[in-house]
């Protein structure tokens, strides 16, 4: 069955790569291509099934939240999003008129950026100390990156859960920030450097040993497979989903 798709905030870098991407991949339709300035109506979504938000973080709640009322499964990789807002998404979801719609938000559509969340997550408790770096364009507008918060926050889970908290650390005196974010206990430290794209590094360290987990997304056609994953998927899970890690077989 073909699958008929919208596009918001479409004129961006990563909206114009989607709108090629659904172009390209079979069984998808590009119906609907709307951006800053069109209004979201059943109408300008031109009978879409689903819909992709990546436009930024001022506006991206309240693009799922028109969404929704237009009667579509959405799909958001805009970050920024905070735990009250996933609530009043989980909210709107819940009600009556909303029933059967599926909304899905992915810090990250990179496969091997799920990945590296997993693996991070996984060695978490079995080291002293562990940071997160990540690193991006200086175009980005937000900082630390929605990956890097997801990251963090299930390294502490994974801790929290064996009985470890925070990583040891002496420091005192910080008045500039130099130690850099705390995400539930995790400090993450971002990099603004026109050059790059999209990278993370996770450092772990114990006595006489260091393990890195590193990933890199050159190019944005590396977050297509994901998001395309995402397009087909969505709709099988009402509600909200939160992270691509839950359509794969992890």
């Amino acid at each position: 069955m073909m699958i008929r798709v919208a596009v918001v905030g479409a004129a961006g870098r990563m909206g114009s790569t989607v709108c090629q991407a659904v172009e390209e991949a079979e069984g998808l339709e590009l119906v609907a291509r709307l951006d800053v300035g069109d209004e979201i109506t059943s109408e300008t979504l031109a009978g879409a099934g689903v819909a992709v938000d990546f436009t930024v973080p001022d506006v991206t709640e309240a693009n799922v939240h028109a969404l929704v009322d237009a009667g579509v499964d959405v799909v958001v990789g805009t970050t920024g999003w905070t735990e009250e807002s996933y609530g009043r998404v989980r909210e709107h979801l819940a009600r009556p008129e909303a029933a059967g719609r599926s909304v899905l938000i992915a810090p990250n559509f990179a496969l091997s950026a799920v990945l590296s969340m997993r693996f991070a997550a996984l060695a978490a408790p079995y080291f002293e100390s562990v940071e997160v770096i990540e690193l991006h364009h200086p175009n980005k507008v937000d900082a630390p990156s929605g990956t890097a918060v997801a990251t963090a926050k299930g390294i502490a889970a994974a801790r929290a859960e064996v009985g470890l908290g925070p990583s040891p650390d002496a420091t005192r005196t910080d008045p500039d920030g130099a130690r850099g974010a705390v995400v539930d206990g995790v400090h993450i430290h971002a990099v603004r450097l026109r050059g790059l794209t999209a990278h993370e590094e996770v450092v772990l360290g114990n006595p006489g040993e260091q393990l890195t987990i590193r990933t890199d997304c050159f190019d944005r056609a590396s977050f297509m497979p994901g998001v395309l994953l995402a397009v087909r998927q969505v709709g099988n899970r009402e509600g909200l989903t939160i992270g691509l890690e839950n359509l794969l077989d992890l």
